[in-house]
């Protein structure tokens, strides 16, 4: 994943960013089942060599997504097909954060 494919999937990543940072159950739970996945499948990069940006291991060496992030997505699939988006983009940016976790920061 080069820069071009970082700026084309700007959305998802921060969907994934966001998820991570304000947690919420269900997320956590699908992140979850997909790590049990992850875990398993040969393309895992627990090392910065397989990262689009090193440091944020463990990563996809085929995508080269952050796992921390890309499992939180819910619009995200694997590219491999082990694990599908939950809902579109659209529907994501419908989602809102709970009014208790807007103020988590404050």
């Amino acid at each position: 994943m080069g820069l071009l494919d970082i700026l084309k999937n700007r959305k998802l990543i921060l969907e994934g960013i966001t998820n991570k940072l304000f947690k919420k159950e269900h997320v956590e739970a699908i992140a979850g089942e997909r790590w049990a996945i992850c875990k398993e499948c040969e393309y895992l990069s627990k090392d910065s060599k397989g990262c689009a940006v090193p440091g944020t291991e463990p990563c996809c060496s085929d995508c080269g997504c952050s796992l921390g992030f890309k499992l939180r997505s819910l619009s995200s699939s694997c590219p491999k097909g082990n694990w599908d988006a939950i809902m579109s983009e659209d529907e994501e940016d419908k989602l809102e954060i709970p009014e208790n976790e807007e103020d988590k920061d404050k």
